[in-house]
């Protein structure tokens, strides 16, 4: 018994290590350098930068919403989770090295670049998330998904510390040199811990694997033809699901508007507030100490009042967040803003994990996954940052695009609260929880 605890404990810890990586593509590529390095010295600050950047966001995100639901189910047929992970996590780490050759005026290759980068961080998301359900019991969903994000703020805590130095002369062309070594560290980071991941967990049989044992496997045309089939099939009988159908209607509302919460709070900080890079810096690593906190503590919430009522308490503080942040008339006010932003980041993301996790059908784990973090969470993201950035241009103040930002909030939490959570199509095993403390 003893063995197998510390067998489990392991395989949580090699995948907690995953979201360490993957985190530092996340607030260095998508979030804090690559964006400013892209703008100002790609683009050399003129303005057809954001429009390239902007559709380079949703071209990536597009793609991932719309093949991450046929991969999923072929991940789920094929029984091949591990190997789908493992290719989309190579392009995006082979893409974010190769984006350290990118300099001035050659900014159709670097969006080319980001574009594939981004579509393995986002697209290798689905087959990750979907080995919650395997190596946590149900009465520990909630906490390894709140420790899964923590390990990855702390993942963000650490480059941003590590790469301080490199990024401490700021995001100009005289630093050049050092913002391309960055971006190779930032590779080299992504890839040195998911090893772990790769080296610890199994692969467990697909149905495709389970019915063909002795027969040789199908070919890779038929098999997506297949997978494609089943992917269909999902989208007409959705409703036969109408609490999760409900839970990612209310997801996309509300994830939209996280989502462009993060990918403008850089350029809403130095734009509006006029922050330095140095105080950018030092923003964005208080941000992830509060977001590694609320990710643990709301991952026990979680666990005890359920995930649903924990999403509604974090999506309250969310509208306590845009209110403080367009009420902002300095740094300070700004900075505690933020503090709060992080508390709620995580945890709102943890706590959907895990009512996802609930409420998915077994054995269409990861291709109920590819619609959560692709259909849905990646369409999202096309949508929110076009509406955000509508809404600026045309009144002229990045507040009132803030403002626009209820909306999806509010639509979030009103769709949330018809969310059943006591029904769970998908049972999940008993197993003993590897997380309990023994008395």
């Amino acid at each position: 018994m003893g063995t197998s605890i510390t067998s489990q404990k392991t395989r949580i810890f090699s995948w907690l290590l995953f979201d360490f990586a993957n985190t530092s593509f996340s607030v260095m590529m998508v979030t804090f350098a690559f964006p400013l390095y892209f703008k100002n010295i790609i683009c050399k600050g003129d303005p057809s930068g954001d429009a390239i950047w902007g559709a380079s966001i949703s071209i990536s995100m597009l793609l991932v919403a719309l093949i991450s639901p046929v991969l999923g189910a072929q991940a789920d047929y094929s029984g091949r989770r591990k190997r789908f992970l493992f290719a989309f996590t190579f392009v995006s780490v082979a893409a974010t090295a190769l984006l350290a050759l990118s300099g001035p005026g050659n900014a159709i290759p670097a969006a080319a670049l980001f574009i594939l980068a981004n579509i393995g961080f986002e697209g290798g998301l689905v087959f990750y998330d979907a080995y919650l359900p395997e190596i946590a019991s149900r009465r520990s969903l909630g906490r390894v998904s709140g420790y899964g994000f923590a390990m990855g703020y702390l993942g963000a805590f650490a480059i941003l510390l590590l790469l301080q130095p490199l990024l401490s002369k700021g995001i100009v062309p005289s630093n050049i040199p050092n913002l391309k070594l960055s971006f190779l560290f930032v590779a080299l980071f992504f890839a040195l811990f998911t090893v772990p991941l790769f080296l610890i967990l199994r692969d467990t049989k697909g149905r495709q694997r389970r019915l063909t044992e002795d027969k040789k496997a199908e070919g890779l045309a038929a098999s997506l033809f297949r997978s494609a089939r089943e992917v269909g099939h999902t989208i007409r009988h959705i409703m036969s699901y109408p609490d999760l159908a409900r839970f990612l209607l209310a997801f996309f509302f509300y994830n939209d508007a996280i989502l462009t919460v993060i990918a403008f709070s850089s350029i809403y900080a130095q734009n509006t507030l006029g922050f330095t890079t140095g105080e950018l810096i030092a923003f964005f690593m208080t941000v992830q100490t509060t977001a590694i906190l609320g990710s643990v503590f709301f991952g026990f919430v979680t666990d005890r009042i359920g995930p649903k009522r924990t999403i509604v308490i974090t999506l309250i503080i969310w509208f306590c967040v845009i209110f403080m942040a367009i009420l902002s008339v300095n740094k300070h006010i700004f900075l505690a803003t933020g503090l709060l932003a992080g508390l709620s980041m995580g945890s709102s993301q943890a706590a959907s994990r895990s009512l996802m996790a609930r409420l998915t059908p077994k054995e269409h784990i990861t291709e109920f996954f590819g619609f959560y973090d692709g259909s849905f969470g990646k369409a999202s993201a096309v949508i929110g940052p076009m509406v955000f950035g509508l809404v600026s241009a045309q009144a002229g103040s990045q507040k009132v695009g803030l403002a626009s930002l209820l909306v999806f909030f509010g639509l979030g939490l009103l769709i949330m609260t018809g969310v059943r959570t006591s029904a769970t199509t998908g049972q999940l095993p008993e197993q003993e929880d590897p997380l309990r403390i023994e008395s």
